[in-house]
């Protein structure tokens, strides 16, 4: 899961921008001034912050130039019509783009979804220890989520499994009987079928194309493997 910071002195906004992510699966957290933003950035996994620019305690300005000296979690202003000169600034000063208020959610949306993507994809979000990255397919083994291009996809208990497993030693070739072994933890017998259906279902669900997978490759005669050249 992607967790957003959303940081606005008008508690309207801050509620109808969780309406619009919420149906997205986004973890949302709340601020209302600079200060608690940066106090929730410090201390929380944050992939993306739609931020006000002004507002009481610390306006967005000067919360920006703060937190880019510990992070480069993507920022989009929350911006009046009237505040180009703040536009400007920000974006001088490290934001990544800006929103006009009022808000067309598709736009947020949109945005979100693209600012997210390329952070995660082009690896400048820290990594955890119980998290695997490889090209577009994120795996967080914590809460056992899986994200493809951001977009985070549901998996079967042993589809994941899998899927952990191929990822966590991308680049081998495991057979069948290798595979279940693991997984299933029993004495592999007449198994290659029910892996062959795994493997299906799991390309359906992370591959553009399944019948010219970028991932999860077979090497006939051998297995699969996970391709660690993505």
């Amino acid at each position: 899961m992607y967790n957003i910071l959303i940081c606005d002195d008008e508690r309207d906004i801050v509620s109808a921008l969780k309406i619009y992510l919420q149906g997205e699966g986004y973890g949302l957290y709340e601020a209302y001034n600079g200060a608690e933003a940066l106090k929730i950035l410090r201390t929380g996994k944050i992939h993306l912050v739609l931020m006000d620019i002004m507002m009481p305690v610390q306006d967005g300005i000067s919360a920006l130039s703060e937190l880019r000296s510990f992070t480069n979690v993507p920022v989009i202003f929350l911006t009046a019509k009237s505040e180009d000169t703040d536009k400007i600034l920000g974006l001088n000063l490290g934001a990544d783009d800006y929103i006009t208020k009022p808000f067309n959610p598709v736009e947020v949306l949109a945005r979100v979804r693209s600012h997210i993507r390329r952070y995660v994809m082009l690896g400048s979000a820290p990594e955890s220890p119980d998290m695997i990255r490889l090209g577009g397919v994120e795996i967080r083994d914590g809460d056992r989520t899986v994200s493809v291009d951001g977009e985070e996809i549901r998996l079967t208990a042993k589809e994941y499994e899998i899927l952990y497993f191929l990822m966590s030693n991308a680049g081998t070739v495991y057979s069948p009987s290798e595979i279940y072994r693991k997984v299933w933890g029993n004495v592999p017998i007449g198994v290659d079928n029910a892996i062959a259906v795994h493997i299906r279902h799991l390309r359906e669900k992370i591959e553009i194309d399944p019948a010219e997978p970028r991932y999860l490759k077979v090497v006939w005669g051998r297995g699969y493997k996970f391709d660690k050249d993505v």
